[in-house]
């Protein structure tokens, strides 16, 4: 599953110029350099039936000033004004987002978020579909520490 994961990641950016800082269990850390960005990427180990390829990822732009951001992209669209839950281990955030993307509202729930995974053994993510289910999407986190450190390392001024 992670070799077929990893290339979809470098079939769908060929033509970017994308480094692979490593894989790590059910994580991935890649850098892209124009613009520079680092992150640590997986898909939903449950989950993800839907119209798009989801994933959960953590990123860094240098030249934005921006670190350690929690981004993940739903299988599918959401209801409008759905919430968006994260549950890691015994934590739950409400992201904000629009449509099938979601984020951690400010840096503050970004670095909670990031804590969390670093000691969690798996999340969720969920929220209603337009026709009113409920969905969600589930991932392990072994790895996400490691490969969090890696995207971290891979954009740190040199």
């Amino acid at each position: 599953m992670r070799a077929a994961f990893l290339a979809l990641i470098v079939v769908s950016t060929a033509a970017s110029a994308r480094t692979t800082l490593g894989s790590f269990d059910n994580w991935a850390a890649f850098r892209d350099e124009q613009p520079l960005r680092c992150f640590a990427i997986a898909q939903p180990v449950r989950g993800g039936g839907g119209k798009w390829h989801p994933f959960a990822s953590v990123g860094s732009w240098p030249q934005a000033g921006a670190r350690g951001q929690f981004y993940v992209r739903l299988g599918r669209e959401r209801r409008a004004g759905a919430p968006v839950t994260l549950i890691v281990g015994e934590r739950r955030f409400t992201l904000t987002g629009s449509g099938a993307d979601a984020w951690a509202p400010d840096a503050r729930a970004d670095a909670a978020i990031v804590a969390t995974i670093r000691s969690a053994r798996g999340m969720s993510v969920a929220s209603v579909a337009p026709t009113g289910g409920g969905f969600a999407e589930t991932y392990a986190l072994k790895g996400a520490a490691t490969a969090i450190d890696a995207a971290a390392l891979g954009c740190a001024r040199r």
